[in-house]
């Protein structure tokens, strides 16, 4: 499962990529090509298990990112960064909304929300034309040949079109689970979820007027916002110690870095969850898809989990946080013992018994 992150040049979307995940961009030849990586999930409520459990190894989830081309003129013209997009699961926009006179801007000044309906005017934009050309293709085939599937991937083209053209993101179109297998092999961008992470600067970060002025197209687009500084986001890194991040983080009166936020909204794009597995020699963040079942996230862990699945031991960890301790939560009820229909929530702790 991959997100891809986009925007216009100069956005801040290399830092960005480059703090989650490690990988420093130093060869030019680089910008024109994706670049892969991968991201621990910051999660404070792992952080909160390591230290309540003190175990001898922590493994956090990882999250596959891929730093995508960035859109201008020259790209968009060849279509490849359409190609790129299409490849990945989900899509993490970054639109510029700080002033820096050092840094460009393709358009000449700075106005996010010009920035980010020229993107998403884009990728509809792509869509479109693959649907018209779609259409032209099925109506010479449907002319020739009488079959029934192509009549209805016609019909079901034309649909799309009337709605493409309305400008919106084919998210937003309601689809039958017919017309999804239909289309499932198609390079359509706009049904993927986007995230748009607004790059701010350091005085703008508590700033909620600018998270306002995209709220309505946001909602209208089926899209999630958040706030970032990637300066602050690099200065935070720049720090060796977990003190001196929370020393820095109340000096501009915030309690966690934007990045955690923007690795949750990526996982939700994505429809993943987390749950942890917890003890003295391992506590270990896991992602599995929403509305999963017990048995599946015991695959998760390891195939024979899954496969000799006799029950779950579940304890939430609001819960545990509360109560402060696994004895506290069995003396008070709170140690759950769930079958296969149990539905996996987030921030589940699991123990899985089982047996081959």
């Amino acid at each position: 499962m991959k997100v891809g992150i986009i925007g216009l040049p100069q956005t801040g979307k290399k830092t960005l990529f480059q703090i989650l995940t490690g990988n420093e961009i130093t060869d030019p030849a680089k910008a024109f090509k994706p670049v892969p990586g991968t991201a621990d999930i910051l999660d404070s409520r792992f952080d909160r298990l390591v230290e309540m459990y003190a175990p001898k190894k922590e493994v956090r989830a990882r999250l596959d990112l891929v730093l995508l081309p960035k859109m201008e003129a020259e790209t968009i013209s060849k279509g490849d960064i359409f190609k790129d997009i299409s490849d990945m699961d989900a899509v993490c926009h970054v639109v510029r909304a700080f002033e820096d006179e050092a840094v460009y801007h393709a358009e000449g000044s700075v106005d996010a929300l010009r920035d980010f309906d020229m993107v998403n005017s884009e990728l509809v934009m792509h869509d479109q034309i693959f649907v018209e050309k779609r259409i032209e293709r099925l109506s010479a085939m449907v002319k020739k040949i009488k079959d029934e599937d192509q009549k209805k991937e016609l019909v079901l083209m034309e649909k799309m079109l009337a709605h493409l053209e309305q400008e919106l993101p084919l998210r937003l179109l309601e689809l039958s689970e017919d017309e999804e297998k239909l289309i499932r092999s198609y390079p359509f961008i706009t049904l993927k979820k986007l995230v748009v992470a607004v790059n701010v600067a350091e005085d703008d970060l508590g700033n909620t007027g600018i998270l306002d002025a995209f709220k309505g197209s946001c909602d209208a687009l089926a899209i999630e916002a958040m706030l970032v500084s990637a300066k602050v986001e690099a200065e935070i890194a720049m720090l060796d110690s977990a003190e001196e991040k929370q020393a820095f983080l109340e000096d501009l009166g915030i309690t966690s870095t934007a990045l955690e936020s923007l690795t949750a909204l990526c996982l939700k794009s994505l429809d993943l969850i987390s749950f942890f597995t917890v003890g003295k020699d391992e506590v270990r963040q896991w992602l599995v898809r929403k509305a999963a079942k017990a048995p599946t996230a015991a695959g998760v862990i390891h195939s024979d989990l899954e496969r000799g699945f006799i029950r779950a031991e579940v304890f939430k960890y609001d819960e545990l946080m509360e109560l402060g301790s696994e004895a506290e939560l069995k003396k008070n009820g709170k140690f759950y013992v769930e079958g296969k229909d149990y539905v996996v929530q987030d921030g589940d702790i699991l123990n899985i018994r089982f047996s081959v």
